[in-house]
């Protein structure tokens, strides 16, 4: 697997030198725009509109626009003078409980595996988290952005998951403040948590496919063979539903072997 990153983790006074590896990927299907009458790959360009010429990269510079239409410019040389630029150090701010962070705030994962030399200073790390129950929160330069982080064991790994800042969370009042009032019955919540009951089950990520990506793949493969394409008729929605009666249905759908199964335990009961 390509390392994206060599650094260290620091902890304490103890450096444990790390790689870092992006522990997932997209399985997205890409596209190509082609233009339609010759089926040719566009082509993106950049151009100025005021000097009316396509501009090379070695020509652009970057430029925050501070008020409509006037910018300061940034220079690499810039750059280099910003605290944490140049470090290769995740910084081991705090060790938290996971429960109390919302996952919200995660972004992405990525592995951390110990570079040669740091192999009993990352176990010593890993182990001690995990008896202690705490993960760690971290700072850390990726690329030219300061990240936010937390540290965790997961398998024989320490896994990075980066985190949004506190000022990059959308308060939840922005669209709780428009919600109407309701009251809702104890029968209603009685029954759904049952039907939760119901539809409960050790996680199991394999069960979970991408059946919208399977389809697509299998329509391009049909017309590059020719075939045929079916389109199924799409499913009414926009009905509105009665909640007790479809809630009623959705439990009598669901209950199976699991209230089988409760029935038989309690006529044992009874004739025992």
């Amino acid at each position: 697997m390509r390392t994206l990153w060599k650094g260290a983790i620091s902890f304490g006074l103890v450096n444990i030198p790390v790689k870092m590896y992006t522990a997932t990927e997209r399985k997205d299907l890409h596209f190509h725009q082609l233009h339609a009458t010759c089926k040719t790959p566009i082509q993106y360009r950049k151009f100025c509109p005021t000097c009316q010429v396509e501009v090379n990269p070695e020509e652009l510079v970057r430029g925050y626009e501070y008020e409509k239409g006037k910018y300061v410019i940034l220079r690499d040389e810039d750059f280099q003078l910003l605290p944490g630029e140049n470090t290769k150090t995740i910084d081991i701010l705090d060790f938290v409980d996971l429960a109390e962070i919302d996952p919200v705030y995660f972004d992405r994962s990525y592995y951390l595996g110990p570079n040669p030399g740091g192999e009993k200073a990352y176990a010593l790390l890993k182990q001690a988290m995990a008896e202690t129950g705490k993960i760690a929160i971290a700072r850390v330069m990726i690329r030219t952005k300061t990240v936010l982080a937390c540290i965790r064991g997961w398998d024989q790994l320490l896994v990075m998951e980066t985190m949004f800042f506190p000022d990059e969370i959308r308060a939840p009042e922005l669209i709780t403040a428009e919600f109407k009032e309701v009251k809702l019955h104890p029968n209603e919540i009685s029954m759904a948590t049952s039907l939760i009951g119901n539809l409960s089950a050790p996680f199991d990520p394999e069960k979970y496919t991408n059946e919208y990506r399977s389809k697509l793949m299998e329509m391009i493969q049909a017309k590059i063979a020719g075939e045929e394409v079916a389109v199924p008729d799409a499913p009414e929605t926009g009905k509105v539903v009665d909640l007790m009666e479809a809630l009623r249905a959705s439990l009598q759908a669901t209950a199976g072997p699991k209230e089988e199964e409760t029935t038989k335990k309690r006529r044992k009961k009874k004739t025992g």
